[in-house]
């Protein structure tokens, strides 16, 4: 199993996908854990996580700040 991160900018725009292939669920989302405020000062408002192609969930990003 791939998972991945997809992240779009508040339009819903794609935004170029981080370069990662990770493991299980757990490790991409301490991945994601450890990079959103990058990604958020990079523009992105929303990451959505991928297994293999699929859509696992969306997250808004500005949330994970409050």
């Amino acid at each position: 199993m791939t998972w991945t991160w997809q992240l779009e900018d508040a339009d819903g725009n794609p935004l170029p996908s981080p370069e990662a292939d990770l493991g299980s669920q757990g490790d991409a989302e301490s991945w994601l854990g450890e990079r959103w405020r990058d990604f958020v000062s990079e523009g992105a408002a929303t990451a959505i996580l991928q297994e293999d192609g699929r859509t696992v969930y969306r997250m808004d990003l500005d949330a994970a700040d409050e």
